[in-house]
């Protein structure tokens, strides 16, 4: 993800740790996916926010065979099930989503799995 993308998700939502030790975060790796996300993520943090979590970081952002992945930690027992929810949710969206440009995708079936729109795929 861009750097203005990546400053905008840690400057709004404080669950994301980047300076913390590898031992404790992959965040200090940024987000390990496509800019056609941003907007996906955005909203999952921004409802993620709405549930005023008392404890809760996220450990690792990234795109895994083709897919969004949202790695959780430290999350309130009460609201862990709603937490999940919406993480699953966005997960499952991002396989629609083309990861470059954030047009209308599909994976591909075959070789390294990427979900992108016509256009992007034709590009790579």
């Amino acid at each position: 993800m861009n750097e203005q993308n990546t400053k905008y998700l840690i400057d709004n939502f404080n669950f994301f740790q980047p300076k913390k030790p590898l031992t404790e975060s992959l965040m200090a790796f940024g987000f390990e996916c496509g800019d056609g996300w941003f907007p996906l993520i955005k909203e999952l943090c921004e409802k993620l926010s709405a549930l005023k979590l008392k404890v809760f970081e996220v450990v690792q952002v990234k795109e895994k065979f083709g897919g969004l992945r949202f790695y959780p930690g430290g999350i309130e027992l009460e609201k862990a099930e709603a937490v999940f929810k919406l993480i699953d949710e966005a997960e499952a969206i991002s396989f629609t989503i083309c990861e470059a440009c954030g047009a209308p995708g599909k994976p591909n079936q075959q070789g390294w799995i990427s979900t992108l729109c016509d256009p992007c795929r034709q590009k790579k």
